[in-house]
């Protein structure tokens, strides 16, 4: 699968091709020799790469991250402490992540209940919640459900 063209490469990778420039601007894929013709020539091991980055971003991980992952994919002298390191700061991540969403789900399961209370006012406590003015009156600007 060597020689392979960026349409090729984004259909094997299950990208688009716009995606595969992305990832050489930033950094993350490397740009390949060009035939004569002009045109990127890309080997097999760039569709692993693309197919590395993207089982990556299904675990939650940002680019800057997996940037970090490439390089010590790459190192034969890697640490699996340094992996690890990595796997378990963005295990924290989407605990904090869960937990702020589980307090989002808890507030607006209050408004809703407020909703029920009020069905025949003109007054919706949804609306005044989302107000401006009543999430900022809490201290430190935190809103509805927290920081």
């Amino acid at each position: 699968m060597n020689g392979l063209t960026i349409g090729q490469v984004a259909k094997e990778g299950g990208v688009n091709i716009e995606t595969i420039r992305y990832y050489e601007r930033r950094g993350i894929l490397q740009e390949p020799p060009r035939r004569p013709s002009g045109y990127r020539q890309y080997n097999s091991e760039s569709v692993r790469l693309i197919r590395f980055i993207k089982r990556a971003q299904e675990l939650g991980f940002a680019l800057n991250e997996i940037q970090q992952l490439i390089e010590l994919r790459g190192n034969v002298r890697r640490k699996k402490s340094d992996v690890s390191a990595l796997a378990k700061a963005k295990s924290r991540d989407i605990d904090q992540k869960i937990q702020r969403l589980q307090a989002m789900r808890e507030a607006l399961g209050i408004l809703l209940k407020a909703c029920e209370c009020r069905e025949r006012k003109p007054e919706c406590p949804i609306i005044e919640a989302l107000n401006d003015n009543i999430l900022d009156a809490r201290k430190g600007g935190e809103g509805v459900y927290g920081k």
